[in-house]
């Protein structure tokens, strides 16, 4: 168990959080959300003992190991991938060490025999034997291959240090896990692979992500940072924001009894139990939805953007028909022979295991690139909204956020107030609007282009990675808005959630040929033909 203790944080006069009083104990997976700022990352870094708070104290059971998923992809660079991982278990890779040295000794005395012997008996006693077997097992179940497993860590890209990294928190089953965006840089398998590893630990596990379908799958209880508190919720994230928007409605109902807004709460709680019985984490988490209390629920202060696409013009029946595009790069093949129709109504989410293959695409359709061959044809009506993973090329002014904006509109939309209301939409309000758009953060930068988009009010959409630097409430409305959308949509993403719910069309683009198929994302990654059918692709 590990416990924060009237823990408070201050930063001169801005509280993050004052008097956390939470308990963490095993067998649950406690998924810390707030907005940006509020402070996650933060509390992560107290709990591990990595930051002091202004007041209060951690406290742990004696006994049990702490284990943290460190963000500095630099530290082990010079280390063995094997070794790192099994650095993770810093007690157990110091009895390694210093029997090894011991046996290496030229002079190796009766002292240095007895002292040998404790060691052999502790490193037993922590299973050492097994030690490098399990760490291999760990980095192969995390995409690593095992002819990787004895290279220097900076030997691999950024995508497989990540991996490794992960492979060290997890290694040697500690009693607490820390993981800060772990699902950061993983494909849907490895995030897969993640999530059935969690659900089988036993132990105490506090994790801070924006990935929405991974918090629902693994978390038994929300941690949400809001307005300088820390309050402790049971049940995964959807039934939290489900659950707080209900409370919010009953809130700004004046008129509602309270015993028919007790009712209202026990009958969310009563469905939203059942509909757990499908989970995998289905009999735990059921019994502990089932004992919520009503009182207990409360309605979030967050704020969510306004995001709302509106059409221009409708779409014709001609929307995009693409033949025969191929395009490489520095000589690598990133997609062939690419055939496809976009149809009304059609949504698409784009797969490849190498993004830059589908970040090229988008940028050919935009007339950033040239493809290799083929050639492609928007119909008549086709108005283009882009949002590109990288937009920096976008943000080079020193603008302020309205006279920024303010270019993207026609001649007859540059008034201020109407340019500010999209700003307004996407959270910038009073005096953000003068800020100057060169010194925006990753978050607000998107937010700006995300403006930009519901400003120009194009009919189709085409968005690299769109969930980038945003927190859970834009994502969630980014998400909700894009679901309502009437026109067409070409997207590529990591959020399982947002591709689920978004898209109702796959197409996988590979170096050897494409897969196309009208069909959600869960019943993509699930269907066997297609299993099979990329076994012959990516062969």
């Amino acid at each position: 168990m590990i416990a924060a203790n009237n823990i408070s944080l201050q930063f001169g006069k801005r509280v993050l959080f004052d008097e956390v009083n939470l308990k963490f104990t095993p067998g649950n997976c406690y998924g810390v959300i707030g907005a940006n700022g509020a402070g996650k990352s933060t509390f992560l870094k107290i709990l591990a003992g990595d930051v002091d708070p202004t007041r209060g104290n951690i406290s742990i059971e004696p006994g049990k190991r702490l284990a943290v998923l460190r963000q500095n992809h630099y530290e082990f660079d010079e280390v063995a991938v094997l070794d790192t991982v099994m650095m993770g278990h810093a007690k157990l890779w110091s009895v390694m060490k210093e029997k090894d040295a011991i046996y290496e000794k030229p002079d190796f005395s009766e002292a240095d025999g007895l002292r040998a012997s404790d060691l052999e008996a502790e490193f037993a006693e922590m299973n050492g034997w097994n030690a490098q077997s399990d760490a291999a097992a760990l980095l192969s179940g995390l995409g690593i291959p095992e002819e990787d497993h004895f290279k220097l860590v900076n030997e691999l890209n950024g995508n497989q240090k990540v991996r490794v990294l992960l492979a060290q928190a997890i290694f040697g089953n500690p009693d607490i896990l820390i993981l800060d965006e772990p699902t950061n840089d993983l494909d849907i398998h490895t995030i897969t692979w993640l999530e059935d590893f969690l659900l089988d630990f036993k132990n105490t596990v506090i994790v801070v992500s924006h990935d929405r379908h991974f918090l629902d799958t693994v978390c038994t209880h929300i941690v949400d940072i809001d307005f300088s508190a820390i309050r402790l919720y049971t049940g995964n994230y959807t039934f939290w924001y489900q659950s707080s928007q209900l409370a919010l409605s009953q809130r700004s109902s004046a008129n509602k009894k309270a015993e028919e807004k007790k009712k209202e709460l026990q009958e969310f709680i009563a469905r939203f139990s059942a509909n757990a019985s499908k989970s995998r984490q289905a009999t735990s988490r059921r019994k502990l939805l089932e004992k919520i209390n009503v009182d207990d629920i409360q309605p979030s202060t967050r704020r969510y953007p306004a995001i709302i696409y509106q059409q221009k013009r409708t779409a014709g029946d001609q929307i995009l028909q693409a033949e025969n595009l191929s395009y490489s790069l520095n000589g690598n093949v990133l997609f062939k022979n690419l055939d496809f129709y976009v149809n009304k109504g059609d949504k698409i989410a784009f797969l490849s295991k190498d993004s830059i293959a589908i970040t090229s695409l988008f940028r050919i359709l935009m007339e950033e690139v040239k493809a290799d061959t083929g050639e492609y044809k928007f119909g008549q009506t086709i108005t283009k909204a882009y949002l590109p993973s990288n937009n920096e090329a976008f943000f080079q002014s020193d603008d302020n956020l309205i006279d920024w904006l303010r270019q993207f509109a026609e001649e007859e939309n540059k008034d201020e107030v109407y340019v500010r209301g999209f700003l307004g939409k996407m959270l910038f309000s009073g005096e953000e609007v003068f800020k100057r758009c060169n010194v925006l953060s990753g978050g607000e930068k998107v937010r700006c282009m995300i403006s930009r988009m519901m400003l120009t009010g194009g009919n189709l959409l085409i968005l690299d990675e769109p969930t980038n630097h945003l927190d859970l409430e834009s994502i969630t409305a980014f998400n909700n808005a894009l679901k309502d959308f009437p026109g067409a949509i070409l997207f590529t993403s990591h959020d399982h959630e947002f591709t689920q719910t978004v898209a109702n069309r796959i197409i996988e683009i590979t170096p050897n040929g494409f897969i196309d198929k009208m069909m959600t994302y869960d019943e993509y990654i699930t269907s066997e033909k297609v299993s099979e059918q990329k076994e012959l692709l990516y062969a």
